[in-house]
């Protein structure tokens, strides 16, 4: 679906050049929400941007859907526009035009005819939930209503791909979780492809499938969300683990300091591919002369399903728990030393 190719984009200013995005290689499929990641600066919006063309990459090549979009000539690249939608953080509504003008605007541009773009528009009110708010402007619409004329308006000409650069970094938590609801049934219902960038790992814990960590240009971890949230690799992407999960320190530290049995046979159990539903540590006390300790524990749900990390205490005799270790990992319990 989209093949982003060794792409960099370097910025040549009076005092020297910048590079915002460096050697990045990526591979998107279809009907996939993949996320980007990063702090300001990590150069996740040049990328995006580049996606449409709006940025042009210094060297390397974007394609989608088979067509080079780095090569397109000015009216290709028009067409090819046609077919991905962008919402942006800020709405960049038309203030002068009403919720129904605003999704009219783009099918104005494409040269619809008129019965058929009213058709289309009120198709795109009902599924962002705007019945009832054709005839407001922009100025009579809340944050979160703003943002679903930006989706409808993104949706009109029936992209296949989605952009989406920060588009809930200017809402509130309870509006951010219904856009993203609205986005994954989206989505679901119309097959889009969805990207989206953030500095927010509620976000990529939402929605997203896959997500692409960025720092300084590069792409420095990637990989499906589960797979990044419970084995984050670099620093940046622990730090952004730790916005959804909390540290060890914050809960497991202070009660095992608080522990009357010492910190001997200290374990962390990783739940992954809905384990973490599963009764494994009544099982285990069930057909193990063992006593365990709970210390820390939290289950965090994804787009993918839940995953849940645990730390434990395993009291009793050595052969005991070395049979319940092997049973907890037998169940696809990832176990390892605390």
């Amino acid at each position: 679906m989209i093949q982003i190719n060794n792409v960099s984009k370097i910025y040549k200013g009076k005092k020297g050049t910048v590079t915002a995005v460096q050697n990045v290689s990526l591979s998107i499929e279809a009907g996939e929400i993949f996320g980007m990641i990063g702090y300001s600066g990590a150069g996740k919006s040049t990328l995006l941007r580049m996606l449409n063309g709006l940025e042009s990459p210094t060297s390397g090549e974007v394609i989608i859907n088979g067509q080079s979009i780095s090569k397109c000539s000015s009216s290709q690249l028009r067409k090819a526009r046609q077919k991905i939608g962008m919402i942006f953080q800020h709405f960049n509504l038309l203030w002068s035009r009403t919720v129904l003008e605003n999704i009219l605007f783009p099918l104005e541009i494409a040269k619809v005819p008129k019965n058929e773009s009213i058709t289309r528009a009120k198709e795109l009110i009902k599924l962002v939930g705007l019945e009832g708010r054709e005839n407001a402007y922009p100025s009579e619409l809340s944050g979160g209503q703003k943002q679903r004329v930006g989706i409808a308006r993104a949706l009109a000409n029936n992209p296949d791909v989605l952009l989406c650069d920060e588009a809930t970094s200017a809402l509130d938590p309870e509006t951010t979780d219904s856009i993203l609801a609205l986005l994954t049934n989206i989505n679901k219902q119309l097959g889009i492809t969805i990207i989206l960038i953030t500095h927010e790992m509620h976000v990529i814990q939402k929605i997203c499938n896959r997500v692409a960590v960025m720092e300084n240009g590069n792409v420095v971890e990637e990989g499906h969300v589960v797979d990044v949230f419970t084995h984050p690799k670099q620093a940046i992407t622990k730090k952004f683990v730790t916005q959804i999960k909390g540290t060890d320190e914050e809960l497991g530290n202070e009660v095992i300091s608080q522990s009357v049995v010492g910190k001997d046979n200290t374990y962390k159990l990783t739940f992954k591919n809905g384990q973490a539903d599963q009764p494994h540590i009544s099982e285990v006390v069930k057909h193990f002369d063992i006593e365990i300790n709970i210390l820390q524990g939290k289950i965090v749900q994804t787009a993918e399903g839940s995953y849940g990390t645990m730390k434990i205490q395993l009291v009793g005799d050595t052969n005991n728990i070395t049979q319940a270790i092997a049973y907890l990992e037998s169940k696809q319990v990832e176990v390892e030393v605390a």
